[in-house]
């Protein structure tokens, strides 16, 4: 019998037709759609090439969306996100959760899947927590060692703090996508006091990596880094990425993202559950120019699928998602050799136009 996996991307699922879209800043929704869009049709395409996994899809109906045949389309009527979500999987065995950590959209979703008694690929609510908020995962990382990028918390409406160093970078400390974030270089006028609570600290020069990591209770599996790149004209949004062609580098970010996981899950560790989360894990980090490695600097860990999905799976002979259920439940993954192809986020999501 085949194995029922539930997609639900927020972006695609019906999130931006509900009360919850207003906490993505109006000018962010767009790009947050399109690396929404992005990721939800490549998980369903990469879970086909395994005949023994069944997908349904959560589709908002108001934004239609192309999906293979053999795709079960849940067709989502506005402000019925959650419920739908709920209600679905009951009926799964494995669910999906794919959203923005902004204003707990994300551990909103989580929940209410394990709250429905639904089986959901992710973390305790304990790491989600710490994860989703910039700075609780900066100093859950500090206080294990894990080098991290000099900084403090602004509360909201707290203006920017005399004399910190620049280049700066303030970030919303619930956020994905980039959005709400600023630069501040020297010279540059300093911006207003952010209207949420936020995260600053001291801009890092390097070579900015995303790993992902294939997380289960035999422990973390980092796929190769992807280098990252990001729009010049609105810094933080991301666009696309391409594997890390020095090899010396990709070790460095791939043992520094295991790192990272393992300490905040350490410290949210639950009684009679294992250290790592389940499913998959993203670590964002600085590789500096230091030849040992001393000035790399992890900044986020992003406790759901990433973008870098959609170049971990393209042309890939096998499931990937399969290799991410396998590692979940405590099995040994079926991984070939494969670096993963560069991509941008453009060529692998048009955003599909809204319904009359």
């Amino acid at each position: 019998m085949a194995l029922r996996i539930l997609v639900c991307e927020w972006c695609s699922s019906g999130g931006l037709a509900g009360p919850d879209a207003r906490a993505v800043p109006e000018g962010d929704r767009e790009s947050l759609a399109r690396e929404g869009r992005g990721m939800f049709l490549a998980v369903i395409r990469d879970a086909l090439r395994d005949p023994d996994i069944a997908v349904t899809a959560l589709v908002d109906e108001d934004r239609p969306t192309a999906l293979p045949a053999a795709v079960r389309v849940r067709h989502v009527p506005a402000g019925a996100e959650i419920e739908a979500l709920a209600a679905e999987a009951t009926r799964a065995d494995v669910t999906l959760v794919v959203a923005p950590e902004t204003a707990g959209i994300l551990g909103q979703r989580v929940a209410a899947v394990r709250a429905a008694n639904g089986h959901v690929l992710a973390g305790n609510a304990g790491f989600i927590a710490i994860t989703t908020d910039k700075q609780a995962t900066i100093d859950a990382l500090a206080a294990a060692g894990v080098p991290v990028a000099a900084g403090r918390p602004l509360a909201a409406g707290e203006p920017w703090p005399a004399g910190f160093h620049l280049p700066a970078v303030r970030k919303a400390r619930a956020s994905a996508g980039g959005d709400d974030l600023v630069i501040v270089r020297p010279g540059d006028p300093l911006p207003a006091a952010a209207t949420q609570a936020a995260r600053l600290e001291a801009f890092v020069a390097g070579t900015t990596v995303g790993v992902s990591c294939l997380c289960g209770p035999l422990g973390i599996e980092p796929l190769p880094a992807f280098r990252q790149h990001f729009s010049a004209n609105a810094p933080g949004r991301f666009i696309g990425a391409e594997p890390l062609a020095n090899q010396t580098l990709d070790r460095r970010a791939r043992d520094l993202a295991r790192r990272a996981i393992a300490a905040v899950g350490t410290a949210t560790h639950e009684k009679n559950t294992p250290a790592a989360p389940a499913g998959w894990v993203g670590v964002d980090i600085i590789l500096g120019h230091r030849a040992d490695g001393r000035d790399d600097r992890v900044l986020e860990i992003n406790p759901r699928l990433t973008s870098s999905f959609i170049g971990h799976s393209s042309r890939r002979g096998t499931s990937l998602v399969r290799a991410m259920l396998d590692v979940a439940a405590g099995r040994e993954p079926h991984l070939p050799v494969h670096d993963g192809v560069a991509f941008t986020v453009a060529d692998h999501a048009p955003l599909p136009c809204s319904a009359d």
